[in-house]
C-alpha cells in the first residue's frame, strides 16, 4: 500500500516538472542559532529579490513563528491531518511566504510514511511560484531530519566554535554523505568571537571531510557573535530587521548574496526537493 503511494507521488512530481531552488538549514544540535540563521537568511535573500519560502519543518520543536513574531491560525498539522491544504496555512510576512510548523505534535515529529507522503503532496505545490525554498530542519541527526537535509539542492551546516557544536556538525555531515545522493553541503560558522576563529573552525571542518569522507565542504561565511541577536530574539523580531546595522546582520546579508549571487548547484536528478524527499521516503518505507 505504501508503496503504492509512493509510486503516485513520484507520477505526480514527474508531471510537474517543479525546479525550484532549496536549500536546508540544519545542525547537529540545538543551541547553535540554526532558526534565527534560517530566518534572517530568508528575508536577506527576499531583499534581493528573491521569491522566498520559508518552510519550518522542525517538526517536533518548531519555532519560526516565535521569531518572526506571528501567530498562525493553522499550521502543518493542519495538512498532515487533511483538514487544510499547504496554501491555505501559508503566512505572508516581511515580504516572503511562511508555511508554520507546529510544535511539541507527536503526529507530526513521529509521522507515519501515509502522513509524511500526504504532507509532501501538498508541499511539493510551493516550488510552482516560488525562486528559493529555505528550509528549517531540526537539529540532530535523526533519520528524518537526515533525509530531508540530503535532499535538498545544498545544505547549510550551522555550527559554533565550541568543540561540542564542532564534533555535531561533522557527525551531521557524515550522515547526510551517507544518504544515497545530497546536494551540495555548505558550513556556516555562528557566534564566532572574531575571523581567525571561524576560519580554523570551517578550515578544519572542510579538511575533516575532504580527509575521512572523500566529500569537499564549502566554506561560506561566518556570522559573529553580537549582542543584537539575543535581544532581537527576546523581543521576537528578526535581528536583520530590528538592528539592520549590526555585525550579525551585515554578515547574513553577505551569505546572501554569495547564495543568490554565487554558482548555483547544478540540477540534481528525480525532480525537485520533494520528488526527492519522496524517493528518499519510500525507500525507507520498503526497508522497514
Amino acid at each position: 500500500m505504501i508503496v503504492d503511494q509512493a509510486s503516485s507521488l513520484r507520477a505526480l512530481v514527474k508531471e510537474a516538472g517543479l525546479s525550484s531552488r532549496v536549500i536546508a538549514v540544519t545542525s547537529g544540535k540545538g543551541g547553535v542559532g540554526k532558526t534565527s540563521c534560517a530566518v534572517n537568511l530568508a528575508l536577506a535573500c527576499s531583499r534581493l529579490g528573491q521569491r522566498v519560502t520559508l518552510v519550518d519543518f522542525d517538526l517536533g520543536l518548531a519555532n519560526v513563528d516565535v521569531i518572526m513574531d506571528i501567530r498562525p491560525l493553522h499550521n502543518l498539522s493542519h495538512v498532515v491531518m487533511g483538514k487544510m491544504r499547504v496554501r491555505d496555512v501559508a503566512v505572508s510576512a516581511e515580504g516572503i511566504r511562511v508555511i508554520p510548523g507546529a510544535s511539541g505534535l507527536r503526529e507530526l515529529a513521529n509521522l507515519a510514511p501515509p502522513a509524511r507522503d500526504e504532507l509532501i503532496r501538498s508541499l511539493q505545490t510551493l516550488e510552482e511560484d516560488t525562486d528559493l525554498v529555505i528550509i528549517d530542519t531540526g537539529a540532530g541527526i535523526s533519520g528524518n531530519v537526515v533525509r530531508v537535509a540530503a535532499s535538498a539542492d545544498e545544505v547549510l551546516v550551522i555550527c559554533t566554535p565550541e568543540p561540542t557544536s564542532i564534533m555535531d556538525a561533522y557527525a551531521t555531515i557524515k550522515m547526510i554523505t551517507r544518504e544515497p545522493a545530497h546536494g551540495r553541503l555548505r558550513v556556516v560558522v555562528n557566534m564566532a568571537a572574531e575571523r581567525k576563529e571561524a576560519e580554523r573552525v570551517s578550515n578544519t571542518m572542510a579538511d575533516v571531510s575532504r580527509r575521512f569522507l572523500s566529500i569537499d565542504v564549502d566554506r561560506v561565511g561566518f556570522i559573529p557573535w553580537d549582542e543584537h541577536v539575543p535581544k532581537a530574539v527576546k523581543e521576537r523580531r528578526p535581528f536583520g530587521l530590528l538592528y539592520p546595522h549590526c555585525a550579525a546582520s551585515v554578515a547574513v546579508r553577505g551569505l546572501a548574496r554569495v547564495i543568490v549571487n554565487g554558482r548555483a548547484p547544478e540540477r540534481r536528478q528525480g525532480g525537485g526537493f520533494f520528488a526527492r524527499l519522496v524517493n528518499a521516503l519510500a525507500g525507507t518505507s520498503k526497508r522497514a
